[in-house]
């Protein structure tokens, strides 16, 4: 609608998953795990658990709960896991039928199996022992939990699997809930791992890093040397090491401590205080994920850090000093920062630093191409950015020119009007008394037009003053403007506009101009309906209808040089006599029926015509029109009510981020080029573009405010997140979370979701939070960000306000991972490829023209066109077939494999000898021996891969240069299109068929010839991660060579997901 206000999101019943408990239900059903929290996970605590009575519950179904209300315990160390699974609970264990059983599950109390019960095997054979186990997967990663009689039945997060033995089986699990997944999987890492790797013995009483570190901090601020401190004083230090939190929250948790220890009072002792930190200050979905790169479980060290950086977070080149630069910088005790380990505190101090962020960095600075045409470029454009809240009953004042600039605006709007007192003056409000002088508001655009962009800044000139005052306006603006007026005459031998890089720091005055043949001081010129607005009151002047002529002056017409105002006569008029530096305004009505009638003509326009479009004069409230729905058709000025916030200024504001917050954003390559196919309103797939897989894990919330408007309410929120891809009509979809009940301020939602993104470089993605038991206003935050910026991996995203101001320490954590969709390789810069798609083929053929030679020099691509596709798809198909043996996702990356296929080999006594031998350019994997049979169909999917690759680097120069060789020999034709088209008689709908005909398989060539490229590039990558795992994991040999080429360093590696944890989005 024409409204302002924030919509609201679809909104769907509340879900439970199957099998979880409701929060709301009695504290039996969903309570905390034993009666007390191992807060800092000391093996004494671990030891002294052990020593519970073994069990099986009468009545209580026991279930682990990351909840994070006060008076719940959490499981936030290793020793809470491995009491939980002391204790036992009820799993459901998966047949090879597919069939599920309910059975109870629990560890022994020497730590050394996993028994389950009831069972047909006698109690001996109903275990597994510890140090059997190979891996534990998280999601479902074996070929029984990924068939079809089991993929729907339950979520991916509730599943796991425990890989054992010699023969590498699995034992298939499905929990209640993502929580006592998160707990078993926890603990038995760690007993697999301590099994093999701990040095020292359990049970010696040496405090941890992190106690050590928390009790320094208490004898800090234990200045009477006591041993102990002020309760207030106690929670201010906590507020201190976590600012977010609320200092009645930590009271609570203080209160409840010292009750439950008998020891009520205004003060703390040392060991109440580390407690009641680990209690509220652990992350356990952090701590999840430490332990998962942790070799010790209680700490990363630098190689642990390094390779959870490369690994899951994409980065390149990680050295041991950028991991030491991170450990000094975040890691809060003396005794990690010496000895290079990076604790729990540290590691979640990182992860909510700026460079974890959702945000890509090096899209903070200018990152794109400033040299192409100022056609080429989206501009950041403002319609009434003087007013500061509505049309016409809102306050204003010119500071909002100010702040629209400051938040990068390169293009304003500036209505002149009669003064009373002869000069003019621009209105920002509805009263006469709300004229601000013109050269006020030109001395203040001076001050600050490049204050956050260097780049151009477009001054909009719509003039409704006298052409006296016209001159004083003109003369005002060259004085105070000076050398940055642009007023050099187009050259008409260009085709183009200048760019936005010749005409840095330069103003543009875009406004009507006098006549060629006009001598006169003034003339007139047609005035089109804009600028209309409500200051036309404030005048005292009311429109007539009809046609409208403007009285123009001279000087002011000079002004005008690249971006001269003229009125639209249609796409034909336009292609006849347009000129580049002419301009044409649309309505958002007229506009929006050019885009949905010919949205292919529009994107045509626009290639070499700029375009502005305007709020329609029905928007009395000051809301904005949806910018994308211009912007798909490559309109470049899309003038928004800088003023008003919602969704519509969120995605303006989030997509100009894209590209230093300069204003200006280069348009998709298939809507800049001379000879392309888009079809603004497509539906699916475009020829030549790779789809996108978003795989997005909503894990958790921080520290929500309430929303604004709901004073009536209490202090808990019910939050759920909603997430939303803009863009083309195909990519438009959003999907939301469960609704975490009675969670407090910290939410858990451990929620995948997944969206198809078939225009990437328009995309943008929404995070919304919102109250699902709101009174009055449902809005708790949000943030936009374009799918171009997205960073793969565990981000954090710090989330805003309704008014794009930022929360304080509000954020939601995430996974993030990108894959290609339909066989597409890695798409530029993005991740692995998942199976093709059932459509694929459509997109890898040409189309006939009806011009027999045009057609004939095409229908030479189809063998290579064909070839193309084969070679790619072969080398995509191996890869996932190897990742899914590997336990893995699509999504994961060639090092994870490797080090995954290493690591069973190293948790086994009787391991084969499995190697690689790196001195070959394609290292095959060599086995001494017998092997199991999953290894075995391992090492045959490796072999298949390395082949499909060999062929495809080998082949791909070739074929590339056959696709393009057609390509060229098709645009040989395009200048004498025309000309042919008129010779064969084509009229009508038959010629508009063969020049679509002729667009598709142009971008058809292109495309497919860059995929193979970027494809190649991928298979050299891959190349790269094996030889460089295979020396850190040590089953590399002759490790000297390294792979030639070397990995690209053009095209970095990006979504980089772990198969456990937050990779699983990929497969849900």
């Amino acid at each position: 609608g024409l409204g302002g206000a924030e919509p609201r999101a679809r909104r769907a019943p509340r879900e439970h998953h199957e099998g979880e408990s409701d929060p709301r239900a009695a504290p039996d059903g969903g309570g905390c795990v034993g009666s007390r929290s191992w807060g800092c996970g000391s093996w004494a605590g671990m030891r002294q658990a052990s020593h519970f009575p073994l069990h099986r519950p009468a009545q209580k179904k026991k279930t682990v709960s990351f909840s994070t209300m006060p008076n719940d315990r959490k499981i936030n160390s290793t020793a809470a896991c491995i009491s939980f699974m002391l204790e036992g609970c009820e799993l459901k264990k998966v047949r090879s039928n597919c069939r599920m059983y309910s059975r109870f599950f629990v560890l022994d109390s020497d730590m050394r199996s996993v028994r389950w019960e009831p069972s047909k095997k006698d109690s001996e054979k109903a275990k597994i022992e510890i140090k059997s186990v190979k891996e534990v997967r998280v999601g479902k990663k074996t070929p029984i939990l990924r068939s079809n009689g089991l993929s729907d039945q339950f979520p991916d997060e509730c599943a796991f699997s425990i890989i054992y033995g010699d023969n590498y089986e699995s034992l298939d699990l499905v929990a209640s809930s993502a929580d006592v997944v998160s707990a078993w999987v926890m603990g038995l890492r760690y007993l697999v791992s301590y099994g093999k790797h701990t040095p020292e013995a359990p049970g010696t009483g040496h405090p941890s890093l992190r106690t050590s570190w928390i009790s320094s901090v208490f004898d800090l601020a234990d200045l009477e040397k006591s041993g102990l401190i002020p309760v207030s004083r106690a929670v201010q230090l906590i507020k201190a090491l976590n600012p977010g939190m609320k200092a009645s929250t930590i009271e609570l948790k203080f209160k409840e401590l010292q009750k439950a220890n008998d020891r009520v009072g205004m003060e703390v002792a040392c060991d109440l205080f580390v407690e009641a930190y680990c209690e509220l200050c652990t992350r356990p979905e952090i701590f999840f994920l430490l332990v998962q790169f942790s070799s010790n479980k209680e700490y990363l060290a630098l190689k642990d850090l390094l390779m959870f950086l490369e690994v899951e977070q994409g980065m390149e080149g990680v050295t041991e000093e950028k991991c030491w630069e991170i450990v000094s910088k975040y890691e809060p005790s003396k005794e990690g920062r010496e000895k290079g380990y990076l604790a729990i505190d540290g590691f979640t101090r990182y992860l909510l630093s700026s460079e974890c962020s959702i945000f890509d960095p090096q899209h903070r600075t200018v990152c794109q191409d400033m040299a192409q045409p100022l056609s080429h470029y989206y501009i950041s454009s403002a319609h009434s950015a003087c007013l500061l809240e509505d049309n016409f009953w809102g306050r204003s004042d010119i500071s909002g020119y100010v702040s629209a600039l400051g938040l990068g605006c390169r293009s304003i709007e500036l209505v002149l009007w009669d003064g009373a007192d002869g000069e003019p003056v621009v209105y920002t409000g509805p009263s006469a008394a709300s004229g601000v002088p013109f050269r006020t508001v030109v001395g203040l655009l001076e001050q600050h037009a490049f204050a956050a962009s260097a780049y151009p800044l477009i001054l909009c000139l719509v003039v409704r003053c006298s052409a006296a005052q016209q001159r004083l306006a003109a003369r005002c603006l060259r004085k105070t403007l000076g050398e940055k007026l642009y007023v050099e005459p187009p050259d008409p031998a260009e085709a183009f506009l200048p760019s936005p890089e010749r005409l840095k720091g330069r103003i543009l005055i875009k406004g009507k101009k006098l006549p060629p043949g006009c001598e006169d001081s003034e003339g007139d010129v047609s005035d089109e309906d804009e600028g209309w607005g409500p200051a036309r009151r404030a005048g005292g002047e009311e429109r007539e209808g009809g046609p409208r002529r403007l009285r123009l002056s001279r000087e002011l017409s000079e002004l005008v040089s690249l971006c001269q105002a003229v009125a639209f006569r249609g796409f034909e008029s336009s292609r006849r006599a347009q000129r580049y530096w002419q301009v044409c305004s649309f309505s958002e009505v007229e506009a929006g029926r050019l885009a949905s009638e010919c949205p292919a003509e529009l994107v045509s326009y626009n290639k070499r015509f700029l375009s502005r479009v305007y709020p329609s004069p029905m928007r009395i409230d000051a809301s904005n029109m949806n910018p994308q729905d211009f912007w798909k058709c490559g309109c470049q000025m899309v003038a928004m009510n800088y003023q008003t916030p919602g969704l519509m200024m969120d995605l303006n504001a989030g997509w100009f981020r894209q590209n230093g917050a300069c204003g200006y954003v280069l348009r998709p390559a298939i809507m800049r080029e001379e000879v392309s196919y888009f079809s603004a309103n497509a539906k699916d797939s475009l020829p030549g573009v790779p789809a996108q897989l978003l795989h997005l894990k909503v894990i958790s919330g921080q520290n929500l405010p309430k929303p604004k408007g709901s004073g009536a309410k209490g202090e808990v929120v019910e939050p759920y997140v909603c997430a939303e891809i803009h863009g083309i009509p195909a990519d438009c979809a959003e999907h939301r979370t469960k609704t975490a009940l009675q969670s407090g301020d910290n939410p858990v939602f451990d929620e995948s979701l997944e969206f198809q993104v078939n225009l990437p470089e328009l995309a943008v993605l929404r995070f919304v939070v919102l109250d699902d038991d709101y009174i009055g206003d449902e809005f708790i935050a949000q943030y936009t960000i374009p799918f171009e910026c997205l960073q793969p991996g565990y981000r954090h995203v710090p989330l805003q306000a309704l008014s794009g101001e930022p929360l304080p320490h509000a954020t939601l954590f995430v996974h993030v991972a990108i894959t290609d969709r339909r066989g597409g390789g890695k798409g530029q810069r993005r991740g692995l490829s998942g199976r093709r798609g059932r459509r694929v083929r459509e997109y890898t053929s040409t189309k006939a023209t009806g011009i027999k030679a045009i057609d004939e020099v095409f229908r030479t691509a189809t063998q290579p066109l064909r070839e193309a596709t084969d070679l790619r798809e072969n080398v995509q198909n191996a890869l996932v077939s190897f990742k899914e043996l590997c336990g893995l996702t699509p999504a994961a990356n060639m090092k994870q494999c490797i080090l995954t296929v290493a690591a069973w080999l190293l948790h086994s006594d009787s391991a084969p000898s499995v190697t690689l031998n790196l001195a070959e350019r394609y290292p095959p994997m060599e086995a001494q021996g017998p092997i199991p049979e999953l290894l075995r169909k391992v090492l045959t999917a490796y072999e298949t891969m390395i082949q499909t690759s060999r062929t495809l680097i080998e082949s791909a120069d070739a074929v590339h240069g056959k696709l393009m060789q057609a390509q060229q020999a098709g645009m040989d034709f395009h200048k004498e299109l025309h000309r042919i088209e008129a010779k064969e008689g084509l009229r009508g709908r038959k010629l508009q068929k063969a020049l679509e005909s002729f667009a598709w398989n142009i971008t058809v060539l292109k495309g497919q010839a860059d995929l193979l490229k970027h494809a190649k590039a991928e298979a050299l990558d891959n190349l790269w991660q094996i030889h460089n795992a295979g020396q850190a994991c040590g089953i590399g040999r002759n490790g000297a060579a390294s792979p030639e080429p070397p990995r690209p360093r053009g095209a970095p590696l990006e979504p980089i997901p772990e198969a456990d944890g937050g990779g699983d989005a990929a497969t849900c």
